[in-house]
């Protein structure tokens, strides 16, 4: 379960790197080299999510619940914004959503 969940933490990452890039060049005027790291970033997330042994729609609906925690956390960290109590319930319920839908592989 530990290792199923670092894998979906770092699939965000490269998610939201890959999306985060290609904001910065279209609303921050960054340069469009960035989209060379995007793309790299992009087919990461793809691979990493190949990585699992349950069926596409388990992983898909399970990566969700880490996405919600590690966007948030993005927020935070890379934003600056700081977070309501509110933010941390949401990512709480969803994180342990995924606890669920994991602990279920196998046993469907």
């Amino acid at each position: 379960m530990i290792k199923t969940t670092l894998l979906f933490f770092v699939t965000a990452l490269a998610e939201i790197v890959g999306c985060f890039l290609p904001w910065l060049w279209l609303k921050k005027g960054a340069s469009s080299w960035l989209l060379l790291p995007t793309a790299l970033s992009l087919a990461l997330f793809v691979w990493l999510l190949t990585l699992h042994p349950a069926a596409s729609g388990r992983v898909y609906a399970a990566y969700g619940g880490v996405y919600v925690m590690t966007a948030l956390l993005w927020l935070r960290v890379v934003d600056g914004v700081r977070l309501s109590v509110y933010d941390w319930l949401g990512a709480g319920v969803a994180l342990c959503g995924m606890l669920i839908i994991v602990a279920g592989w196998g046993r469907a």
